[in-house]
């Protein structure tokens, strides 16, 4: 994998591309993770139609008072991960957004739980409406997290 970096491409950028191949170019290195990305400290490792992986690692630093990672760590993970998904049925042009997230705790994650992945995956897209779902686990297959998504779709202009 390349060097990470961050930061944001102009709109004119992001409207040349479908969504695919967007986002297999962040992976690749030719556009940046989203700065988000570095904030929490997670990526995008997977791209292909109707899926995505992104992977993070929970740290002291995402911490709540009760001694867990907060559970906004797993909610942006999958968020991520779901509305992603989604994003690799867009043409060029199309845009989307989260219309709702339903999310699931399983089971807290601690600085010790080592790296986790959120996987997306599409489970319908119509012409304006999308929904995803994902879950979120640690490198054994234990499950911390899953949820849905629904997201709507605004064609490009032509």
């Amino acid at each position: 994998m390349p060097a990470m970096h961050y930061g944001l491409v102009s709109p004119e950028t992001l409207t040349a591309h479908d969504g695919l191949t967007f986002l297999t170019g962040i992976i690749a290195g030719e556009f940046p993770q989203p700065p988000i990305a570095e904030t929490l400290g997670f990526h995008l490792i997977e791209a292909e139609p109707n899926r995505v992986v992104f992977e993070g690692l929970p740290e002291q630093r995402h911490y709540n008072p009760i001694h867990t990672v907060h559970g906004g760590f797993a909610a942006t993970l999958l968020d991520s991960a779901l509305a992603c998904a989604i994003f690799t049925t867009m043409r060029k042009g199309d845009a989307w957004t989260t219309l709702e997230l339903k999310l699931n705790y399983v089971r807290a994650m601690t600085k010790d739980t080592g790296p986790v992945r959120a996987e997306g995956r599409v489970i319908h897209r119509g012409r304006s409406i999308a929904t995803s779902e994902g879950d979120l686990k640690d490198s054994s297959g234990k499950l911390y997290a899953h949820a849905t998504t629904t997201c709507m779709i605004m064609p490009a202009k032509s």
